[in-house]
């Protein structure tokens, strides 16, 4: 079974973020959701992943001279 995390300990574990910044992102689909009855939980894997994406470099494009 996984790790799942309420709003409030996910904002925590992100440095003490506002749990309105995880409400934001959860409805810009930017991080995942598991509904567990009325809660909004979310799963250790994908806070994970959140962050992961939030820290990749951008792709650098490099011109080709013609």
């Amino acid at each position: 079974m996984e790790n799942l995390l309420s709003v409030e300990q996910a904002a925590e574990r992100l440095g003490g973020v506002s749990r309105w910044s995880i409400y934001a992102w959860l409805s810009k689909g930017r991080l995942r959701k598991t509904k567990v009855g009325s809660r909004v939980m979310i799963a250790e894997v994908d806070l994970q992943a959140f962050v992961a994406a939030c820290n990749e470099e951008p792709v650098a494009t490099t011109a080709v001279p013609q």
